[in-house]
């Protein structure tokens, strides 16, 4: 079940024109059904939060997280959130932007098997 939410709308359009260099990156490798011929979507509104990226087929979220997701508030409400979108049937994969950045092979084969699995 996808809770859509009209109020998140507009700022998710503002994200999408605004992605990080890692977000831009992965997105290259991801858009236009390039992996595995499956539909993701970036900056999509989900309940009361806008996940980076989201494959509707694999209930998949994808999040790529700067540094200051290591701060103990960032830690806690990457938590609750993360809660939030598995009560929805949803899996997350977490990745950081240096992961993506530096390893972005490695990254693309973990979204893989997980789209596999």
């Amino acid at each position: 079940m996808e809770i859509y939410n009209r109020k998140l709308k507009q700022p998710s359009r503002e994200l999408r024109k605004d992605l990080t260099e890692a977000e831009k990156l992965l997105w290259s490798k991801i858009r236009l059904k390039q992996l595995r011929g499956i539909l993701f979507y970036r900056q999509k509104p989900l309940g009361e939060y806008i996940v980076d990226f989201y494959c509707p087929k694999a209930k998949l979220v994808i999040e790529i997280d700067g540094s200051q997701h290591n701060k103990q508030d960032a830690v806690e409400y990457d938590k609750v959130r993360s809660e939030f979108l598995k009560s929805m049937g949803l899996s997350t994969l977490r990745f950081n932007n240096n992961n993506v950045l530096g390893n972005i092979e490695r990254v693309i084969q973990i979204i893989e098997e997980k789209l596999s699995g």
